[in-house]
Order: C-alpha cells, then sequence, then structure tokens
C-alpha cells in the first residue's frame, strides 16, 4: 500500500518539474501569437518565417492568419496577414551580455511595405526592434523594454 503511495507522489514531483521547465523555441509554423495592436486582430497563427528556415525570433517578419478578430477591425477571421515578432518566449542575448526573455508570443501585424497596419502598440516592447529597422513599431509603442 505505501509503494503505491510513493510511486504517485514521484509521479505527481515529476510533472511539476516538467511543467517548470517549459520548452521555448524559434517561432514557427502552427504557433499562436498576441496580437498587440489596435488593427482589430487578436490572435494569429503563424503561417512561415519570411527569413530563416528553423524559424522567427525578436524582430524577425512572418506570415501568419487571423484566427480571432475583434467585429469592426481593419482585418478580419481568416485573412493572411504579415506581422513583425515584438515579444517571444525564447529568450535572445544582448550586447551587454544579458538576455531578454518575455511571457508571451506577441506580434505587430504590417503591411508589405513594413508600416504598421494600426496605430497603437500595447505593452513592451524591445530595443531591439531598432537594429531590424522597425523605427515606426517603437514610435507607437508605449513602452519600451
Amino acid at each position: 500500500m505505501q509503494s503505491t503511495g510513493t510511486c504517485l507522489v514521484k509521479l505527481l514531483l515529476s510533472l511539476v518539474s516538467k511543467s517548470k521547465r517549459q520548452q521555448r523555441t524559434f517561432i514557427q509554423m502552427g504557433t499562436i501569437l498576441k496580437v498587440v495592436d489596435n488593427s482589430g486582430a487578436k490572435l494569429v497563427a503563424c503561417i512561415q518565417a519570411v527569413k530563416g528556415k528553423k524559424g522567427a525570433r525578436l524582430g524577425d517578419t512572418i506570415i501568419a492568419s487571423v484566427k480571432e478578430a475583434q467585429p469592426r477591425g481593419k482585418v478580419k477571421k481568416g485573412d493572411v496577414v504579415r506581422g513583425v515578432v515584438v515579444r517571444a518566449a525564447m529568450q535572445r542575448g544582448r550586447c551587454d551580455g544579458s538576455e531578454i526573455r518575455f511571457d508571451d508570443n506577441a506580434v505587430v501585424l504590417v503591411n508589405k511595405e513594413g508600416e504598421p497596419i494600426g496605430t497603437r502598440v500595447f505593452g513592451p516592447v524591445p530595443h531591439e526592434l531598432r537594429k531590424k529597422k522597425h523605427v515606426k513599431i517603437l514610435t507607437l509603442a508605449e513602452h519600451i523594454a
């Protein structure tokens, strides 16, 4: 009887330790991202990264499909759009040796020229976007991390 109880405790402890070690990877096909601008979309699913074979990281452009949208927005559910990754759960090293990592994956929708569709950007945005030539997104952001 006691061996069954200890096995159950070990199983629960292993499940808890696995859930704490969340795997953080590239943004790839099928990844669901939160939209953090006022373009009308709420959630998008990544179709592909524009550059790179592995996937997208902070500042990269992706092609995505709108999965959830507000009723009277600029984009509708099912639209294929482009977006710039502004928050990623995968950590990224900075020049000073520190690393930046966010709790969620978030994107700002842009047109083919790279200009944002919305007029506001919510939440923190990393200053690494300046190197990737997304200065317009930084000017619209309310907080630069």
